[in-house]
């Protein structure tokens, strides 16, 4: 399927929360980081919810339970139950049923959440490389996950056992910092044995069909704070999407963005559900949003104008992506940047 290349956000004469049936949203960085609510975030997603939006949470962390993510939500002030929780232990559990007899032993590296999914799927998770495991599977186990347990799937895979991953970030957001995700785990065995695991989590299409088949969404907006897995998963899934700067995209990294990781929209936070989004124009040899002018001069980026940042950014996007076209833009953005305060 051929895709015309993004050049610039799009605006929106109506609120996101009423141009779309379903948001489906990004947890860590975007609702929460280590443990608590972003700001902004529960009054937004409140009046969302209330306007009729369905609100689905969408997690590469495959770490905890639908039920456990369900119930730290409801202690943050953001009701949910565990049916509106998709995280990628679901959909790796989906993937490694569709390839193995049901009732197979499979050796899991991770936490609960990861042994809750295979069951659910009428598999039997196992400890050890020893227990005969008809797949190995590998998702995020929380920063006290055992050395031991690398070396029993390093054992497996090395037999010929399939590996499946959950997902491959490489990082996490965590409330001290960036913190090492599941794919920093997943090389660790990756370099030991020379394979390459199936993934299933975003942006890649075993998690999108999870989120679809889960929540039904005819209309759905993907929220998320990363280009190389909630933004590029909305473009692998062929739906719009909302990039929200609360968590480890920065305004250097969006300029810079490929096509693939080029979001409809841009935002500051979760309160540009309920707002519509300004539209990017071409003014001369440049592109107007707000106050704020944005062009590409000899090696950088240039902004002229005054108003708000995110307007500047938008303007900024647009100039970029356009001098880039399918590639990565490599003009200088930094002056541009410092200007607005990003």
């Amino acid at each position: 399927m051929s895709r015309s290349v993004r050049t610039r956000p799009e605006g929106s004469g109506q609120a996101l929360s009423e141009a779309y049936d379903t948001a489906l949203l990004d947890l860590d960085g975007v609702v929460y980081a280590g443990g608590e609510a972003i700001g902004h975030a529960v009054p937004s997603l409140a009046a969302a919810r209330d306007g009729g939006m369905r609100l689905a949470y969408v997690t590469n962390n495959a770490l905890r339970t639908p039920d456990a993510v369900a119930a730290h939500l409801t202690e943050l002030g953001i009701p949910a139950e565990a049916g509106d929780v998709i995280t990628s232990a679901q959909a790796v559990a989906r993937l490694i049923a569709d390839q193995v007899p049901q009732g197979s032993r499979v050796l899991v590296v991770g936490g609960e959440g990861l042994r809750v999914a295979l069951r659910e799927r009428g598999l039997v998770p196992v400890e050890s490389a020893d227990d005969d495991p008809a797949a190995v599977v590998q998702g995020y186990g929380g920063p006290e996950l055992a050395w031991g347990r690398f070396a029993e799937a390093c054992y497996a895979v090395a037999r010929g056992v399939p590996w499946f991953a959950s997902n491959t970030d490489l990082t996490i957001p965590s409330g001290r910092g960036i913190a090492p995700g599941n794919g920093a785990a997943v090389e660790v065995v990756r370099i030991a044995t020379g394979a390459e695991p199936q993934v299933a989590g975003k942006p890649l299409p075993p998690m999108h069909r999870e989120t679809i088949l889960r929540t039904g969404a005819e209309r759905p907006l993907v929220v998320g704070d990363r280009l190389d897995t909630d933004i590029e998963g909305a473009f692998n899934g062929g739906v719009d999407s909302l990039l929200v700067l609360t968590g480890v995209t920065d305004g250097a990294q969006l300029l810079a963005a490929p096509p693939h990781h080029r979001p409809t929209y841009v935002d500051a936070d979760l309160r540009g559900l309920l707002t519509g989004q300004p539209e990017v124009v071409e003014d001369g040899g440049g592109f107007r949003c707000g106050g704020w002018t944005a062009a590409a001069g000899a090696g950088r980026l240039e902004l002229d104008g005054d108003g708000a940042p995110l307007d500047g950014l938008r303007a900024l996007c647009a100039a970029a992506w356009t001098a880039a076209g399918e590639e990565t833009c490599p003009l200088d953005a930094g002056k541009a940047l410092a200007r607005l305060g990003l």
